[in-house]
């Protein structure tokens, strides 16, 4: 394809960071968390996703959110009232002061969807993607003002997860990158500052080191599904909760911190990395991994245990937000 771009530089006045509307092009399970979101931290929300019935889905979904948000918070004027539904990209993006969209991963797709959005929307929003694969360089070549372009990449789901990872492209301006951090942070996010595009970003590069391993143990006999999930969710998992790897090191290491604890267990550490699995998804792996998830969830009540998820969530992410001395 070739390359739209004509931009030359930032906008005079910079890229909007006092939001009023947000734009949400795409309305499957990440969009309508992203409106969800927005309305309940008191913005309006025009909402597009050509999908049929996508605007009565996308209304029972902010009404069965609505409840945790509430517990979580909501800002002065926030309502589900606020949201409007329309039929094309170009009206949801033409009075909007910033634009997620969350359409397919696919690259023809999502340039066809920048091209007019880009049309659009005024040259200072900033477009941004949740996409999970596909990078903003690729993306932007679509767009005549492609300085604009970032990746937001959300944790699901959004509405509850504080974490979106920023990156710009190629031919992202600086600007538009820190008016996404801006704005997320004013969403109630935890927005973290991506360095180089990567395949599946940072995030979910960190979870495929663990699931690599998790389903190697799974396929070599070492323990079960439900031992395997039990050895994060009931010891390392707590910690990840409030810290990160390298600070959890740091605090292993007493008061030598990190550089006791990579002097002292590095050589294990190496001995460890040496001998982790290389698994491929085979079909016996694939059934192995179903069979074991079976036995995991037999007798429990899915419904009820989502519900306790996010319950739980809510108020872990609130006493993080409330807890001074923890990055």
């Amino acid at each position: 394809m070739t390359d739209a771009s004509t931009d030359a530089g930032e906008p005079a006045g910079g890229y909007r960071t006092e939001i009023r509307r947000v734009a949400v092009i795409g309305t499957g399970v990440i969009g309508a968390s992203w409106a969800s979101l927005a309305l309940a931290r008191g913005l309006d929300v025009t909402a597009c996703d050509p999908a049929p019935g996508a605007e009565e889905r996308l209304r029972a979904t902010v009404a069965r959110q609505w409840p945790a948000l509430t517990a979580i918070g909501l800002a002065a004027g926030a309502s589900p009232a606020r949201l409007r539904f329309v039929a094309e990209p170009e009206a949801a993006v033409a009075g909007a002061d910033f634009v997620q969209e969350n359409g397919p991963e696919r690259l023809e797709i999502k340039r066809a969807t920048y091209r007019r959005l880009d049309a659009a929307a005024p040259p200072d929003v900033v477009l941004a993607t949740s996409s999970s694969g596909l990078t903003p360089s690729a993306i932007q070549t679509a767009c005549r003002h492609p300085g604009r372009v970032v990746l937001g990449h959300p944790f699901n789901p959004p509405h509850l997860v504080p974490l979106v990872e920023v990156l710009g492209g190629e031919r992202t301006h600086e600007g538009a990158v820190a008016a996404a951090m801006a704005v997320y942070a004013g969403l109630g996010k935890r927005p973290i500052r991506l360095k180089r595009e990567l395949v599946g970003h940072v995030a979910n590069r960190l979870q495929a080191a663990l699931w690599r391993e998790a389903f190697h143990l799974v396929g070599a006999g070492a323990a079960s599904v439900a031992d395997i999930d039990a050895a994060i969710s009931h010891g390392p998992g707590l910690r990840w909760a409030l810290m990160g790897p390298c600070l959890l090191n740091h605090l292993s290491g007493g008061p030598g911190g990190l550089a006791h604890t990579l002097d002292h267990l590095g050589p294990l550490m190496e001995a460890m990395w040496a001998d982790l699995g290389d698994p491929r998804l085979t079909p016996e792996l694939k059934d192995a991994l179903v069979r074991g998830l079976g036995a995991e969830l037999a007798g429990r009540d899915a419904d009820a245990m989502l519900a306790e998820r996010d319950a739980i969530l809510i108020d872990l992410v609130r006493r993080k937000r409330e807890a001074a001395n923890l990055p």
